[in-house]
Order: C-alpha cells, then sequence, then structure tokens
C-alpha cells in the first residue's frame, strides 16, 4: 500500500469516528454541542495516527469551527495568542540555549554521579526531579528546563522516550502538592475564598497531597521502568569545564529559577512579587539573543523553536472556548447533578473519572473554572464536604496522562520528538486510571477526617 492510500485511509478513518460520534451525542446533546464533540473526536484520531502534521490538524479549529457555528473565525484564531503560548516560547529559546551550549551534557554528567546510572535509575531520578521541581515552580516551568537534559542522557530511541515521559509526568505528578505548583490549585482556592469557605493552609495542603504524589511517583517510576535493560548507561565523554557561554546560560537559569521563586506567592506568609509568568519566560527568552550574551541567532536558530507544539496549544485554548460558548460544559455538569442519588463513594468516583477524562480535551485550568462552581453547588444539595469535593476534582485536573492537548508537560515531551501519540496515550490511560483511584480512595480515607 502507497503511503498516499493509507493516509487516505486514515483521514476516512477520522471522518467515520467524527460521524459515529455526532449521531451517539445528538441522543444527549443538541446539534452545536453533537458538532463539537464530533470535531474534537476528528481531531484526536488525526492526531493519534498521524495521518497529517500535528501542526496541520491543530489549525483545523480555525476552519471548522466557524463553519459548524460553533466560534467565529476571529474568536478561535484569538486562541493561539493565548499568554500561556508565549511562556512555552519562551521556555523553548532557554531550552535550545541549554542544548547549543552543551550545558545539558554537564548537568547530565552531574545526575549520573547522583542517581544510580542504570536507566530505572534515571527514571526514577526524573521523576523525583521534576516532581519536587514542579511543586514550587510551574509543571510547564519544570518540563522545559529539564526536557533537554533528559533526551542527552541516552542516544537509544526507546529511553529517551521513557525519560521524556518521566519528566512531563513528574511534573503532574508533583505539581499538585503545593497550593502554588499548578494553575488548578490556585482556581481552587480563589473560588474557595469567593464562596467564604475556610481556605486550606499552605502546609497542611501539602501533608495532605503527599502521599498520593508519592504513591504516584512509585507507580509512574515503576510503569516507565518495564522492559528497560539493567545494563548501567554508558557516560558519553566527561564534561570539560564550564565554558563561557554554558557559564553565561548558567547565570540566566539561575537568576530565572531564583525570580520564579521570589514571584510565586506562599499566603499569608508571602504575597510573591506580582509578576507575569509568561513575560518572565518570554523576557529571559529574549535576553539570550541581547548583545554581551548572543547565546542565540535568529537565523540560525529560529528552525529549532517547535511551532507545532505552540499551535496544538492553540488548538487546545480554542476547544476549552468552544465548551463555554455551545453550553456543552453546562450540560455536562446538569448531568452530574442528576448522579446525586448516588452513595458518596460513588459520587466522588463519578466526578473524578469526569474531570480526568474531560480535561484530556481541554484546558485543565478552564475546565476547573467552569465545573468548581458548579461542584459546590451539588456539594449544597447533597450535604456532601464541598472541600473535599472540589478538592478531588481539582486535583484530578492535574492528572491526565493521554493526550498531548491534556497539559502543557504532555504538549512540551511531545514538542521534544522522542515521544509519539500512541506511546503518550498507551502509559497515559494506565496512569489515568491509577490516579483515580488513589485520589478517590486517599479523599475517602483520610481527607474526609481532616477537611
Amino acid at each position: 500500500m502507497t503511503r498516499t492510500r493509507r493516509e487516505y485511509k486514515k483521514i476516512a478513518f477520522a471522518l467515520g469516528v467524527a460521524l459515529v460520534t455526532f449521531f451517539i451525542s445528538y441522543s444527549i446533546f443538541d446539534t452545536q454541542q453533537s458538532s463539537l464533540l464530533a470535531i474534537i473526536a476528528f481531531l484526536v484520531t488525526l492526531w493519534t495516527n498521524e495521518a497529517l502534521p500535528m501542526a496541520v490538524v491543530s489549525l483545523f479549529p480555525i476552519l471548522l469551527f466557524p463553519a459548524f457555528g460553533i466560534l467565529d473565525t476571529k474568536a478561535t484564531a484569538l486562541h493561539y495568542s493565548n499568554p500561556i503560548i508565549y511562556l512555552f516560547f519562551g521556555g523553548f529559546l532557554l531550552a535550545i540555549a541549554v542544548e547549543k551550549s552543551n550545558l545539558h551534557a554537564w548537568i547530565a554528567d552531574k545526575m549520573l554521579g547522583l542517581f544510580p546510572n542504570t536507566p530505572r535509575g534515571m527514571i526514577f531520578s526524573l521523576v523525583i526531579t521534576s516532581g519536587f521541581l514542579s511543586s514550587i515552580l510551574s509543571n510547564t516551568t519544570t518540563t522545559l528546563l529539564l526536557i533537554a537534559i533528559a533526551l542527552f542522557i541516552t542516544d537509544e530511541v526507546k529511553l529517551k522516550m521513557r525519560f521524556a515521559l518521566a519528566i512531563a509526568y513528574g511534573a503532574s505528578v508533583g505539581g499538585i502538592m503545593t497550593p502554588i505548583g499548578t494553575p488548578p490549585n490556585l482556581v481552587l482556592l480563589g473560588i474557595m475564598n469567593d464562596r467564604g469557605m475556610e481556605l486550606i493552609p499552605f502546609f497542611q495542603w501539602t501533608w495532605m497531597v503527599a502521599p498520593l504524589a508519592f504513591a504516584m511517583f512509585l507507580v509512574l517510576g515503576w510503569l516507565l521502568s518495564l522492559g528497560v535493560s539493567t545494563t548501567p548507561i554508558v557516560r558519553r565523554s566527561k564534561p570539560k569545564a564550564l565554558s563561557k557561554a554554558q557559564k553565561k546560560v548558567l547565570i540566566i537559569l539561575f537568576s530565572l529559577v531564583t525570580l520564579l521563586l521570589l514571584n510565586a506567592p506562599i499566603k499569608p506568609y508571602w504575597n510573591g512579587l506580582g509578576l507575569d509568568e509568561s513575560g518572565i519566560l518570554l523576557g529571559f527568552g529574549l535576553l539570550l539573543f541581547a548583545p554581551g550574551f548572543h547565546l542565540l541567532e535568529w537565523a540560525e536558530d529560529k528552525a529549532k523553536i517547535p511551532y507545532r507544539i505552540m499551535f496544538l496549544f492553540g488548538a487546545g485554548f480554542s476547544i476549552a472556548a468552544a465548551f463555554s460558548a455551545t453550553g456543552l460544559a453546562d450540560a455536562l455538569a446538569s448531568y452530574l447533578v442528576s448522579l446525586t442519588d448516588l452513595p458518596p463513594l460513588l459520587l466522588l468516583l463519578s466526578v473524578a473519572i469526569l474531570i480526568t477524562f474531560t480535561t484530556e480535551i481541554t484546558s485543565n485550568t478552564a475546565l476547573i473554572s467552569i465545573m468548581l462552581p458548579v461542584l459546590y453547588a451539588v456539594a449544597q444539595q447533597t450535604g456532601i464536604n464541598a472541600t473535599l469535593f472540589m478538592m478531588v476534582a481539582t486535583l484530578c485536573a492535574s492528572y491526565a496522562f493521554m493526550l498531548p492537548i491534556a497539559t502543557p508537560p504532555n504538549a512540551i515531551a511531545m514538542s521534544s520528538g522522542a515521544v509519539d501519540v500512541k506511546s503518550m496515550i498507551r502509559y497515559g490511560i494506565v496512569l489515568n486510571i491509577v490516579g483515580i483511584f488513589f485520589i478517590v480512595i486517599i479523599a475517602e480515607f483520610f481527607w474526609k477526617k481532616i477537611l
């Protein structure tokens, strides 16, 4: 079968999935909402079977949303310039500078000296390093800073994939450990404050969530280590003393991390500097071109910027907006209210499943902003502890591991070129199920006694 014929078959299959999704959805939702679900199914299928380049598929919402009356062209296209995309842009520039200066070789050598240099040892070290960093920095920033290091450690393609996923998944797992680790956590605290609910103190949050994160670290490291050899990773060449360019990059990275730490609020002890994180990363990325640094040259390095991932996130943000514009988010919430007759444990499980799998195809921050007020109302109607109910939903919004549009770390791993969508789905669905199980069990038997 020729390549062209295979591509036609894959596109036809995606169209078939979209049609089936539409007709099934139409029995529950209206035409506009069913069309949105069909388009999402079409996009996800094409991202998965790779019939067309990822960047091309990611631009389809600009064509399809207006064509089906979901969002007009201007409203759709605006989401492709979301501020978070410029955070990525700045982070990608920093990652390119790390790789170009060969600083990642020096850092990788230091890591190999601290941890067991077997594949399993490296997977666990990357999971733990990424997880703990993302508890104080954003999971996006953490993944951007570490991804080049993971890809340098080995030349083996399968190991590169596992190392990239270790960082991406580790960042998502660890981001829940503090209220500042990931945006949905801050959204929860903001909505609790608006509702006059008692806020969860910073350190109480940490020790409540730590058992969940540690359990997920162990499962994640074990899962990614399945089938790897026990042969020690051979160090490439022993890195020389730091060069002038490497020292410049190291100074920039140290300054960036320091500024991000000072910018992070730890209420009620510290309100942070109040700077926008997207602006911080973009500023430091552009600094690499400045006189005195000259670490990047636009003509030489622009080709290394993964624009396809920026388009991918534009698609994700436009899908999130479409969920609100079509009323699909409210429709899903109304079905959730109909579950209030279930026993509390099954209701928690239903919420966990709904949030985890819905956030695979929409922004976790947007989803949790829409769903938390609804869940608060449901809790008020049923007498369930609202804080417990909302906490479960918030953490599930960060534990989506299957698709590149689900979380920023997933998209960054995909941008590395070491991870394909099929591998992400294969590992991700296991972690989704395990995450749901751990969150519900810990909520039922641990958090319920505290909150």
